[in-house]
């Protein structure tokens, strides 16, 4: 609805009953090409999961309306395709491209349940890779879904037994793509659910440096120095060359002195300065404790007066 993505059929499909869904494996011919006629892109059988952000989101979008059969072309703005950064070194920044897309064939995809060792980890890994596409176009929405699928498919449970090395494998999926994760929330300021993966790799790897690094700017971020500060010393200590870590604490270091300072100022302020305050204020204007004789005497006789004359006024009534 935006004019940014065009789709016009070419050659007519086998009616819109015969569209795949989200969720399947879909197979199509791909030609893709720059303004000016450049072929930048060329797959006879090109084979992706749709709705999973697997390929381009002109595809993504697009082939769910394609029929089987189908032979479409899109044309669609750079924000479907390769974005602000293009893709060197063949596709330049804000390029849009034209795509010429054949629907040859769409079926569910595998159960994960009945996957191998090896094709679940190469799966996870495309997902994976998928996500770190997004991360670096800054897209860091799309990298978290495709991180999510990925960490989906690596922690499904299995009906087939796993080698020793393929379970190791997947945990290193699986904590890469913790680790990404938690970058991606970071740049999105989801502080909460970083620090969830962050603890969720630390569970099967105490000394994951990366994990350690990230904790502890997630708490940094929050204003939590004096708990993010032991976090960075620990990933110094198993990287002391580490610049960025180095650099990153003694950030911290003085964020915390600073904040220290203020507090220490504030309650001060609040509590008044206790030197003076301890000593009991005399008073300037103190009465003396001797009152002069004439004076209460006078005082005696005007009250002494008024009670006779409160008698005579009875007495005469």
């Amino acid at each position: 609805g935006n004019g940014l993505l065009k789709k016009k059929t070419l050659v007519p499909g086998q009616g819109v009953d015969s569209r795949p869904q989200k969720g399947q494996d879909v197979t199509i011919r791909l030609k893709a090409t720059l303004e000016d006629g450049t072929v930048v892109e060329e797959d006879p059988a090109l084979t992706f999961t749709l709705g999973d952000c697997d390929v381009l989101q002109a595809l993504d979008l697009c082939v769910q309306l394609l029929e089987m059969g189908e032979t479409a072309l899109i044309v669609s703005e750079a924000k479907y395709c390769y974005g602000a950064q293009g893709r060197s070194p063949d596709i330049p920044p804000n390029a849009s491209l034209t795509l010429e897309v054949e629907l040859l064939a769409a079926r569910d995809a595998p159960d994960l349940e009945l996957l191998s060792g090896k094709e679940k980890i190469q799966l996870a890994n495309r997902k994976r890779e998928r996500g770190n596409f997004f991360y670096q176009q800054a897209d860091y929405v799309l990298a978290i879904n495709s991180y999510d699928i990925a960490l989906r498919i690596a922690g499904s449970s299995s009906k087939v037994d796993f080698s020793p090395e393929e379970e190791a494998e997947l945990l290193d999926v699986k904590v890469k793509c913790l680790n990404n994760l938690a970058a991606s929330q970071l740049k999105l300021d989801h502080f909460k659910a970083a620090l969830k993966s962050c603890n969720l790799v630390l569970e099967h790897q105490p000394g994951n440096i990366k994990a350690l690094f990230r904790k502890g700017k997630v708490l940094a971020q929050q204003g939590e120095y004096r708990e993010a500060i032991p976090i960075l010393k620990a990933a110094l200590k198993l990287e002391p060359s580490n610049k960025t870590i180095h650099a990153e604490l003694s950030k911290l270091v003085k964020k915390h002195a600073d904040q220290r300072n203020v507090e220490t100022e504030m309650y001060r302020k609040m509590l008044g300065n206790p030197s003076t305050s301890s000593t009991p204020r005399k008073c300037k204007d103190k009465l003396p404790w001797s009152i002069p004789w004439k004076w209460l005497f006078g005082a005696t006789a005007i009250a002494l007066g008024g009670v006779a004359l409160s008698v005579v006024i009875a007495a005469r009534n």
